[in-house]
């Protein structure tokens, strides 16, 4: 593992926070494979977004074997919250602070031909695990030929006048599509192994080239309001607050999954 420690530039819009992290993804993201072109299933643009209506969408979509699912899911929401996270506010007084560093830390995959980075963040990696690891038992479980999505979904807190609770308007929300692929040997496994790090790698470029479009952020917060946008539970990195949810169907479709077939038996026949 390697690991290394990024000063965070502010500029007064979070804008500034994406440019380092962006060029750490591309770098290590791409250390294996070719970067291929991006084709995007589905965009919502929402330029200076004000409300949940507005709220931005980004859908990729995956087709890997079971033993997959997990280090795929990984390299993807890792990839999206290191651009969406930034070291600890250290405040002096209200409208007076600093803040921390983001380190990052290489990660290679077991079953993918793929590296990539994530902040060197223990609490959020097994917060990412834990959210995964559910949703792969339950696409395990679930019957439904190994079609189901997760998403990533972050939000601000608006809040409300006793005894309401306070309202969480979604900002921005991905969405990754996975279809998982039975595989008769390993021969095939070699294949996919290699197959899906190529997928990756155009997935993660994708998210590289959204991170870096000038569109809206929640602004800076006052003191009083950081628990409103930040999530500061962490010890080690404040990510924008955010909630991972599943849904496990077979009305998603197979063309990913037909798509990946195809391009396992292409290669075998050369």
């Amino acid at each position: 593992m390697v690991y290394s420690t990024l000063p965070v530039p502010w500029d007064g819009t979070f804008q500034g926070l994406a440019s380092p992290l962006c060029r750490a993804a591309m770098v290590h993201s791409g250390r294996r494979r070719g970067r291929g072109q991006l084709r995007r299933q589905l965009e919502t643009p929402c330029p200076q977004a004000q409300t949940a209506m507005n709220c931005r969408a980004e859908v990729l979509e995956v087709s890997v074997e079971g033993r997959q699912i997990e280090e795929a899911m990984l390299a993807v929401l890792h990839t999206i919250l290191l651009h969406r996270s930034t070291g600890k506010f250290h405040y002096k007084k209200e409208g007076t602070y600093s803040i921390g560093t983001v380190g990052t830390q290489d990660v290679d995959c077991d079953f993918i031909d793929f590296t990539y980075a994530r902040v060197s963040s223990e609490e959020l990696d097994r917060a990412l695990r834990k959210a995964i690891g559910e949703f792969k038992d339950a696409l395990r479980y679930s019957g439904s030929d190994g079609i189901g999505q997760i998403s990533l979904e972050f939000y601000q807190k608006k809040k409300s006048r006793w005894p309401f609770s306070d309202e969480c308007i979604p900002w921005e929300v991905w969405t990754i599509k996975v279809n998982v692929v039975n595989l008769a040997n390993e021969q095939e496994r070699q294949i996919c192994r290699e197959k899906v790090g190529e997928k990756l790698c155009e997935k993660i470029i994708n998210i590289v080239e959204v991170m870096n479009r000038h569109e809206y952020l929640p602004k800076m917060p006052t003191q009083s309001e950081v628990d409103n946008v930040f999530d500061t539970g962490l010890k080690d990195v404040q990510p924008y607050l955010y909630k991972i949810s599943y849904q496990i169907t077979d009305s998603l479709g197979s063309s990913v999954t037909t798509t990946m077939r195809r391009l396992i038996k292409d290669t075998l026949a050369l």
